[in-house]
């Protein structure tokens, strides 16, 4: 479980093709500190598995499911990446739940400065419209936003200057396809409302 506040922002260190998907390396700058095999860490919002860690490089196995559903083999070496370790029971939470379960890839449909703020309108596949909500939550690249406005297949969110200068969602441009991971709470109200459960 992930809260899609960002920890840091690391760098691909190195993309590897094996026979079942792809092995990646990222290089950071703390998470290799309290790190250690076996950890869940969220990797632009796919929780991600560390296989190995050697020196500040963290390696991750991805299956070719996790590959179909994400924007992963879009990856390159000194790319960056948006980093968050598993919430610890002890932490503080902020944000919203984030599985790390990438529900869909969307694609950035406009990109437009607004004062501080950068206005994002996202693209998504229409079958997922039913998880969003003006004012709700939504994780993109593993970042926790809020809907600022919705249509039946886009979303509009707002990056304040901290979003801006602490994760790679403000480098990114208009025509690039990001990770999203819909509100787990929508998403289990609608099915209990789908299964006819509530009467």
């Amino acid at each position: 479980m992930f809260t899609g506040i960002i920890i840091e922002t690391g760098e691909i260190a190195s993309v590897t093709a094996k026979s079942r998907g792809l092995e990646i390396s990222v290089k950071t700058m703390v998470l290799y500190k309290d790190c250690r095999e076996g950890d869940s860490i969220a990797v632009n919002g796919v929780c991600l598995t560390v296989t190995k860690i050697s020196g500040q490089l963290l390696f991750f196995d991805i299956m070719n499911e996790t590959i179909k559903k994400t924007n992963i083999l879009s990856l390159r070496k000194k790319d960056r990446v948006n980093l968050e370790p598993a919430l610890k029971f002890t932490g503080k939470m902020d944000g919203h739940f984030v599985q790390g379960h990438i529900d869909c890839a969307g694609k950035i449909k406009s990109k437009n400065k607004v004062g501080d703020s950068i206005i994002l309108t996202i693209d998504y596949p229409a079958e997922f419209t039913m998880y969003t909500a003006p004012r709700g939550s939504i994780a993109i690249d593993g970042i926790s936003l809020t809907i600022a406005e919705k249509k039946i297949n886009t979303v509009k969110v707002s990056l304040v200057n901290f979003t801006q200068n602490n994760t790679t969602l403000a480098l990114k441009n208009a025509g690039e396809v990001i990770n999203i991971e819909f509100d787990i709470i929508g998403k289990y109200i609608f099915e209990f409302y789908k299964g006819g459960y509530y009467k």
